[in-house]
């Protein structure tokens, strides 16, 4: 099966403004990336790798990273 071709400098765009949405949130809710991780049961290298826009981030951990966070959904990916 052919690799998927990388992704175009509009979605790497995106995935960093996502990242740093989450990185500002993250903050603002006074947690560390490891705290982060515990809450939304994920592991800190996820959260890290999200935040600097190195990993497309599923749905799912959006989901568990907004919950974590108290926050919408919708003001990670504004």
């Amino acid at each position: 099966m052919p690799s998927a071709p990388p992704p175009d400098d509009r979605v790497l765009a995106r995935r960093r403004a996502l990242g740093d949405n989450l990185r500002a949130a993250r903050k603002a809710a006074g947690l560390s990336q490891e705290r982060l991780a515990e809450l939304a049961g994920m592991d800190r290298q996820a959260i890290n790798r999200i935040e600097q826009g190195h990993q497309s981030a599923l749905y799912d951990n959006l989901v568990r990273i907004a919950d974590a966070l108290g926050i919408p959904l919708s003001d990670l990916v504004r």
